[in-house]
């Protein structure tokens, strides 16, 4: 289960074979770390191939896996109000320490991730949709948080891989509701495309939890968890307070049906129900939610998908929220083609009633130059931004650049 497979290869055939799909999404340490092996660019850079052989042979022998990668953006929009531009780079060390377990096939890894994030502009892109009365996030993972932790947590699997249970410090778009275009790094940069579809109050990275799935049937799976919603990643270990001083927790349960778990998350239909008690910390009232989605792999090639979110309160920016659209990609581990629409209720709990629904479409297309360098224009287009109700539609282009070693 629990790998957001971007397509057919990104799990091991090997774990195939076990049984043993990797725990998480696209940007799972592990199945980013595979992902960005396995790219099908326009250049290759031979140069580079003794830094990525000494990779390999750290891996083999000591079962310690690490890559850096560097992503920014830049933003500019044709909103009446607001900065009208925003700019953030993010700095990221990840990896993976395969610990015990490994001849058993119950293996048991640390998994870790560090960032740095920092703004270019004014405001990061993160807050350029509020700052032009959009109700949303255009850029979900652009901020000025600075130093800050994502992952570091312990995975263990048992039942020689059908089951696999996870705690510490965790993302919980890694194991929640997690399809093949979810990624705000390399797919869509608007939240509704992304996990939840904007209508559920998830916690911050770093939160504090525990996690657990496994396979019901060869097709059926189920994945449950429990996290500190009070989380801060920039102080992760405030977690240990948070968590057993003040007991104010996001609980999440899933089920989901695959034609195969080879193709887990491209021909899927799953369920996501979740819950949240009300935050002390930022006065987020408590609340509930679902989610359904669909997704399709046809001819290798094509990836539609359909999903439908739904939040009653929990501070979520939509209470209603349907998105649909379509990923292609001609060649597998290649440039991608990407475009979605979303009609979004926004949810009158947070910002008042009253305000318009609103419509938000988004087209990307990821160009991999080389294996390390990745290019993406996105082009998002907003009708009726809920907080600017003077100005009918807003137009932004962005340009997406990354780096990976």
């Amino acid at each position: 289960m629990f790998s957001c497979i971007a397509w057919a290869q990104d799990v091991e055939e090997q774990e195939l074979e076990e049984g043993q799909p990797s725990f998480g999404g696209v940007d799972q340490v592990d199945n980013r770390i595979k992902l960005d092996s396995e790219l099908a660019p326009f250049m290759e850079m031979q140069f580079l191939s003794p830094y990525f052989g000494f990779k390999e042979r750290v891996k083999d022998k000591t079962g310690l896996s690490f890559a850096v990668d560097y992503n920014s953006l830049y933003m500019s929009s044709t909103a009446d109000i607001g900065e009208g531009h925003a700019g953030s780079g993010v700095f990221r060390f990840y990896g993976s320490w395969d610990l015990v377990g490994k001849e058993s096939g119950n293996l048991g890894s640390f998994i870790y991730k560090v960032e740095h994030r920092h703004a270019y502009t004014d405001i990061p892109p993160s807050g350029l949709g509020f700052d032009m009365g959009y109700a949303g996030l255009v850029a979900l993972t652009f901020s000025d948080q600075q130093w800050r932790a994502t992952n570091f947590y312990w995975r263990q699997r048992f039942a020689k891989g059908r089951i696999a249970m996870v705690a510490g410090f965790m993302d919980m778009t890694d194991i929640f509701d997690v399809y093949a275009l979810a990624s705000p790094w390399t797919h869509f940069s608007n939240y509704t495309f992304s996990t939840g579809n904007a209508a559920v109050a998830l916690p911050n990275d770093g939160y504090l939890g525990i996690a657990a799935g496994g396979w019901i049937t060869d097709n059926l799976y189920t994945i449950l968890g429990l996290g500190d919603i009070n989380s801060d990643p920039t102080d992760i270990f405030n977690g240990f307070d948070t968590f057993f001083n003040e007991g104010e927790y996001f609980k999440h349960f899933e089920v989901g049906f695959t034609t195969s778990k080879e193709y887990i998350f491209l021909d899927n239909v799953h369920a996501s129900f979740w819950q949240r008690d009300a935050s002390s910390f930022t006065g987020d009232p408590k609340g509930w939610g679902m989610v359904f989605s669909g997704t399709t792999y046809i001819n290798k090639t094509y990836l539609p998908f359909l999903r439908y979110a739904y939040s009653e309160d929990g501070g979520a920016i939509l209470s209603h929220s349907l998105s649909t659209g379509i990923g292609y990609q001609p060649i597998e581990g290649s440039h991608m083609l990407g475009f979605g629409a979303n009609w979004g209720q926004v949810n009158e709990n947070s910002f008042g009633p009253g305000l318009q629904d609103q419509w938000t479409f988004e087209l990307f297309l990821r160009l991999h130059l080389t294996k390390l360098i990745t290019f993406t224009p996105d082009f998002q287009y907003l009708i009726n931004p809920a907080l600017n109700p003077d100005q009918g539609s807003v137009f932004l282009f962005g340009i997406r650049g990354r780096i990976a070693l």
